[in-house]
């Protein structure tokens, strides 16, 4: 009785925790794009400020999240990197000019995005040892998600760009109120190991690397959601300039997300009934389809069915993503495989297809769909692979 009450006090506050944090992704991915395109700069400078944190998550984000595994304390991480976020956004406010612009975007979003991994471990502890459902703590983020698109794009209609700042700002308030909130250990962790190395000597990246089923699973789980590149920084800009208003455009990214939340609500039987390997074909299938009818600019009712797939391309392949980790990578090493996720995910891969989306956008805005199409199609052959290599069982053994 205690730990079903344990566990059920976890699964409230880290749903509170989501709800938070997704505010921020909620008002900086549609919104931040527009702010800075109202500040005066370029298709090149605005994908150079959104690709840059994507290229230092590789250094920031497993160091922050292996030092986080071996502390014990991923709580603590999680209240400092929200108070950091929001100290960065209040900053960030009064900046002009490229560089300045740049130099504290970076901080920011780096911020943010590191919070994400820690959280997804914390959550990953109650799924294995408390049989929390995942997809029903997450969905609480992207319901934010949905809220805050449809109060950013009345911000943004009734009061211009500049108010996209004050938006993210407000997430970052949240987020570090509900970061105190959160439990104060993880369901199940081991305690820290009094002789365990030093984080920066940790080997655990690497024997993940080494694995070659781990490897197929970053290629195809990256660049799947790197092929939203285009969607991500200039979906918004690309909407404004075909006439659509704040207010419906809001309501387009409400409804992917909307489709998203419907798909984590169902994770658990969708995992049981189909496996991780298929969620990600599934995902990468679904973006070849998606991005290359983007390309030819569909007209608004085209709109609506093509944003409802976003619960495909991103929600499947998010809970099969999470699920591979959770059956393939033993506790000890879980921060380590969400760092690198993330790293090559909402890092690496994202960051090269964001730069190649503002040289394509620059140019022509179907053009760089059709590019993002490409990516997908890279991410259905490695999905492809890691169904034939991969049989569910654990690819390191537990330390």
């Amino acid at each position: 009785m205690q730990l079903a009450r344990e566990a059920r006090a976890f699964s409230v506050r880290l749903g509170l925790f989501y709800g938070a944090l997704f505010v921020i992704y909620g008002m900086h991915v549609p919104y931040f794009p527009v702010w800075l395109d109202g500040r005066g700069l370029s298709a090149d400078q605005i994908s150079a400020i959104m690709a840059a944190p994507f290229f230092l998550r590789l250094l920031v984000t497993p160091a922050t999240a292996l030092a986080a595994d071996r502390s014990g304390h991923h709580r603590s991480y999680l209240i400092a990197l929200a108070w950091a976020s929001l100290a960065m956004v209040s900053l960030l406010s009064g900046m002009q000019g490229f560089w300045s612009l740049l130099a504290f975007s970076v901080p920011l979003s780096l911020a943010f995005s590191t919070i994400m991994p820690l959280t997804e471990t914390v959550a990953v502890s109650g799924v294995r040892h408390a049989g929390l459902d995942y997809g029903r703590m997450r969905l609480w983020g992207s319901l934010t998600f949905i809220a805050a698109s449809f109060a950013g794009g009345f911000a943004i209609e009734h009061w211009g760009n500049a108010a996209g700042i004050w938006l993210v700002a407000f997430g970052c308030l949240l987020t570090v109120a509900a970061a105190h909130c959160l439990p104060r250990t993880m369901l199940g962790h081991d305690p820290p190991s009094p002789d365990a190395a030093p984080w920066w000597k940790a080997s655990e990246p690497l024997m993940l690397l080494r694995q070659p089923a781990f490897l197929t699973f970053l290629v195809a789980a990256g660049c799947n959601q790197a092929a939203h590149a285009t969607f991500l920084t200039f979906g918004t800009l690309i909407w404004h300039k075909q006439g659509l208003t704040g207010e419906w455009i809001g309501t387009l990214w409400a409804i992917g997300v909307l489709a998203e939340v419907g798909l984590f609500a169902v994770s658990g039987w969708l995992v049981r009934t189909f496996g991780a390997t298929w969620l990600l074909l599934a995902g990468a299938t679904a973006s070849v389809i998606r991005w290359i009818a983007m390309g030819f600019d569909p007209g608004f009712a085209l709109l609506l069915p093509l944003q409802i797939l976003h619960g495909v391309t991103y929600g499947a392949v998010h809970i099969g993503a999470i699920h591979f980790i959770g059956k393939a990578v033993p506790v000890r090493q879980a921060g380590s495989a969400q760092a690198l996720y993330a790293t090559v995910a909402s890092g690496v891969a994202m960051g090269a297809a964001t730069l190649i989306a503002g040289r394509l956008y620059a140019i022509d805005a179907t053009v760089a769909y059709f590019a993002m199409a490409a990516i997908a199609a890279v991410a259905l052959i490695a999905a492809w692979l890691l169904h034939r290599i991969w049989r569910g069982e654990a690819i390191l053994s537990a330390p």
